[in-house]
């Protein structure tokens, strides 16, 4: 064993919750919520731009993984830009995410929570010690996106949103500030969870979560279709916009009530009050400025 994959092995001992998977060596990799390969595949899913020479910003960045990946792919400057995560002590507080899940207590919001410790930044660790052994130059700034001044910094090649927008009361202010962020004739690619009622596909609306209907996560609060996410983005002030990520006109067919009325019950839809069938889906967004 090399003296950086000892170094790495201890590093994941001393912060053992991470939410992104990062190989810090070879073969030593952190024990994020999915596998490796599955947040690689979420990379390839982005269908990111050449990224040589350019500047990225990574708004909620987390544990990083997608900061240290823009690097990888060339950026000349990335900035991996969080407030939320990195103040409150995210391993003691999924331990509790955990107990409720399974006994069904409520849970508050991190930022609510006895963990929130933002002098402190607990939740910045696991990134600081991946930014370190990785030899990254990605910008750590911290601040909170939608209260921030957001001149310092600066404008992007690429800016991006990733799993951040759901969580965000305000969903309008908070796209024309990313809006104000990228560059004229720059990339923002916004993901994000989403909704999709077969038959309405044409019509914008979203979800709301007034509580922890979504994830067992009171700071989930909106889930847009794709119709009312190409609205938003264009509201916001971006030219062009393109859905990369929705379903399938098949997944839509076997999630409509018809079909599964038929299925389950042979009856007609007619006789069924206050429900539509939905299908939940993560969406991508690329949104040109």
């Amino acid at each position: 064993m090399t003296d950086l994959q000892e170094q790495a092995r201890e590093v994941i001992k001393t912060n053992p919750e991470w939410y992104h998977s990062i190989e810090l060596a070879p073969g030593v990799i952190t024990p994020g919520r999915a596998p490796l390969e599955r947040w690689q595949q979420q990379l390839r899913d982005l269908r990111l731009p050449d990224l040589r020479g350019k500047s990225v910003l990574d708004i909620g960045a987390y544990d990083g993984f997608f900061s240290f990946a823009a690097e990888r792919l060339g950026a000349a400057r990335v900035v991996a830009l969080d407030h939320y995560v990195w103040s409150a002590d995210m391993a003691a507080y999924m331990k509790e995410w955990c107990e409720s899940s399974r006994s069904g207590a409520v849970l508050p919001p991190p930022h609510q929570s006895r963990h929130w410790r933002p002098e402190e930044l607990p939740g910045r660790r696991p990134f600081d010690a991946a930014r370190t052994l990785l030899r990254s130059r990605a910008e750590p700034v911290v601040g909170d996106f939608m209260t921030m001044d957001l001149n310092p910094l600066g404008h992007f090649d690429l800016v991006l949103f990733l799993g951040v927008l759901y969580h965000l009361e305000e969903q309008l202010s908070a796209m024309r500030r990313v809006a104000s962020l990228t560059a004229p004739g720059g990339l923002a690619v916004i993901e994000t969870e989403a909704v999709e009622v077969p038959g309405l596909e044409q019509t914008a609306f979203y979800e709301f979560f007034p509580g922890a209907e979504l994830n067992n996560d009171p700071s989930n609060w909106w889930a847009p279709n794709g119709k009312a996410l190409e609205g938003l983005c264009k509201a916001s002030g971006f030219q062009d916009v393109k859905l990369l990520a929705r379903p399938s006109s098949r997944a839509l067919r076997r999630s409509s009530l018809k079909h599964w009325l038929r299925r389950a019950t042979g009856r007609n839809e007619s006789r069924v009050h206050g429900w539509l069938p939905k299908f939940r889906y993560r969406a991508i967004a690329h949104a040109w400025r």
